[in-house]
């Protein structure tokens, strides 16, 4: 079962919301408290373009794994879930009207009435704080209560842009050698030997003679085949880098007048 650290941790850091089949719904918005136990209830996805419709998901049979909630609905079912003003409280309706979508059964005898929801504050503090501060400001007519803006900064997943893969024929000029032979005549002149000069002299004739050579030479032969060399393919890698976020918080502070003492104070 989900315990509120771990939701706690998701609901800060924006904790990516993922489907039965893997694929992503969205990210981590608020998370809705069950009155009578403190325990994680209900939360919130982002989804849409900037993350700004919330669907609701009920954590029953969720799981965290490190940075990511998963939850046994594909992301079309959550998308097209009730939609539900994401607000402080989630009215007994609202949660059976939820329960029916998700073919959950309701009981009235186990649900809470409203649900609390779980801010990055609220769930780091005691479940039972805003019963507290109730009873206090009940029972203190005079009291005033002291607000102050907090920083809330998250992440959402943008596209960037797009990277396509496309092969095309290119034709570049290629110089290489390649060694090649061939044939030349040679013209020999031997001397007689004397037994080669009397055979001469024993013919004792002139007259006619031809010889003939053949020559033989190498011609280059080029052939071209298609090979495969590589594989190539796209992928992605996540690089994180710290960005500087510059905001500007108003609190509210409050003064005393008219004391015996003559100060004032602030608080």
């Amino acid at each position: 079962m989900i315990n509120t650290d771990q939701i706690h941790e998701l609901s800060q850091i924006g904790g990516t919301v993922i489907g039965t089949d893997g694929e992503k719904i969205g990210k981590v918005g608020q998370v809705f408290l069950d009155d009578h136990t403190g325990e994680p209830e209900w939360v919130t996805v982002r989804t849409g373009l900037f993350g700004m419709s919330e669907s609701f998901v009920p954590l029953t049979d969720a799981s965290v794994v490190g940075d990511t909630l998963s939850v046994p609905y594909d992301k079309q079912m959550v998308k097209d879930a009730p939609r539900i003003d994401a607000a402080d409280e989630l009215s007994q309706s609202d949660e059976r009207e939820l329960y029916g979508y998700y073919g959950r059964s309701y009981d009235t005898a186990d649900q809470s009435t409203v649900g609390t929801v779980g801010t990055e504050q609220d769930l780091a503090a005691n479940p039972a704080a805003p019963a507290e501060r109730a009873d206090f400001d009940a029972a203190n007519d005079d009291s005033m209560t002291r607000s102050e803006e907090q920083l809330r900064v998250g992440t959402e997943e943008v596209q960037t842009g797009k990277v396509k893969l496309r092969k095309h024929v290119v034709t570049e000029d290629v110089t290489t050698t390649v060694p090649v032979s061939h044939e030349e005549v040679l013209l020999e002149r031997v001397p007689l030997t004397d037994a080669q000069d009397s055979d001469a002299h024993r013919t004792g004739e002139l007259g006619s003679e031809e010889q003939e050579v053949t020559l033989h030479a190498e011609r280059p032969v080029v052939d071209k085949e298609t090979v495969p060399v590589e594989r190539v393919r796209l992928d992605t890698e996540t690089v994180v880098e710290d960005e500087r976020i510059d905001a500007q918080l108003r609190k509210e502070q409050i003064e005393t007048e008219g004391l015996d003492d003559g100060t004032n104070r602030q608080a």
